[in-house]
């Protein structure tokens, strides 16, 4: 985009909640100028951004851990966009930063919100996936709750994407088995071939039960919850005693499935009862203090040494952002969901 226009930027903003899944009538594009570019601020173009299933949880007004967006708001979302004016120390035009600026071409923000990326260390969308959210919420919640030992026996749901990918190879990388669960063959064989899974379950397969009970002979120790739903169904009998189960998300109940179509609680309550579970819902943000230092070292090194591989599945053009949100939600992505808004 040339430099005339940097004055005004498009965006998506929440034109209506939706009620089940979203549609694209829950959008509205918008063009807005932009306003100067104060002292301590940037002008930025958006270059990546990132999809992400939390997003469904912001357009609801239910309680939840973090605000939700107003009607009438941009969309929110991580991104990597480049330097296009600065008022801010330290930061220079073309420079290349990662930051909050949502569903939107363009934004005027604080220098002291972004974080600058060094292009020559790793491409740059990974700073909104493997080397970044999703990166972090699968090294944090496994290697803080789950806690896998040598030997033992992890299973990921959602395996395939951007969290699930990670836990799985981490869960290797740290001596463990990692058994990955994903839809379809062309995903289950990926977990194998790109991503290293020692197996891989098709969770669309009428004997998936029974498959997955076979993947796991010992048992299994960790599940990273990235799903809930029948998959979760299949996997709780099959939790050894002291089991750790990271809560990370529940993407099958997001667009308001019935939570209450039978009562599993009673059953729920032995199980933790009599195998000693450990079940720990997490938000990544509570971690970083703590670890996001390390996890930039070890994965930076992980994915330059090629231990840690990655899948995005790139759209371009920001007018494809709700459509490609609204197939994320349905399992259509086939690794980190980006829209590419602008060229690099």
């Amino acid at each position: 985009m040339s430099e005339a226009t940097t004055s005004q930027s498009t965006r998506i903003v929440l034109a209506s909640r939706p009620e089940g899944a979203p549609t694209a009538d829950n959008f509205r594009f918008e063009t807005v100028d932009l306003p100067e570019v104060g002292d301590g601020q940037i002008l930025l173009r958006v270059v990546y951004l990132s999809l992400d299933p939390y997003m469904r949880g912001r357009m609801s007004t239910a309680k939840s851990y973090a605000a939700h967006v107003e009607l009438g708001d941009v969309m929110v979302a991580g991104t990597v966009g480049q330097v296009v004016e600065s008022r801010y120390d330290g930061l220079e035009p073309g420079d290349y930063v990662l930051a909050g600026a949502g569903w939107q071409s363009h934004a005027v923000l604080d220098g002291s919100t972004v974080r600058k990326l060094d292009p020559q260390a790793a491409p740059i969308s990974t700073a909104v996936g493997v080397l970044g959210m999703p990166g972090f919420t699968a090294y944090s919640g496994l290697l803080k709750i789950g806690q896998p030992k040598k030997g033992e026996t992890v299973v990921v749901a959602a395996a395939t994407g951007p969290v699930g990918s990670a836990v799985g190879q981490i869960a290797k990388l740290k001596g463990a088995r990692a058994v990955g669960i994903a839809g379809g063959p062309e995903k289950c064989r990926a977990l194998i071939d790109e991503f290293g899974f020692d197996a891989a379950i098709d969770h669309r397969d009428p004997n998936f039960a029974d498959k997955l009970a076979e993947a796991v002979p010992d048992g299994i120790d960790v599940y990273f919850e990235n799903v809930g739903g029948p998959v979760q169904e299949a996997v709780w009998p099959l939790l050894n005693t002291y089991a750790r189960i990271p809560v990370c998300g529940l993407v099958a109940q997001y667009n308001g499935a019935d939570l209450n179509r039978k009562d599993r609680l009673p059953g729920l309550f032995n199980s933790i009862l009599t195998k000693s579970l450990t079940i720990r819902g997490f938000i990544q943000s509570e971690f970083v203090k703590e670890m996001y230092g390390d996890f930039l070292r070890e994965a930076s090194a992980w994915v330059r040494d090629g231990k840690l591989q990655y899948r995005e599945d790139i759209v371009d053009g920001l007018e494809n952002a709700p459509e490609a949100f609204i197939g994320m939600l349905e399992g259509k992505n086939f690794g980190k969901m980006l829209v590419r808004v602008a060229p690099e």
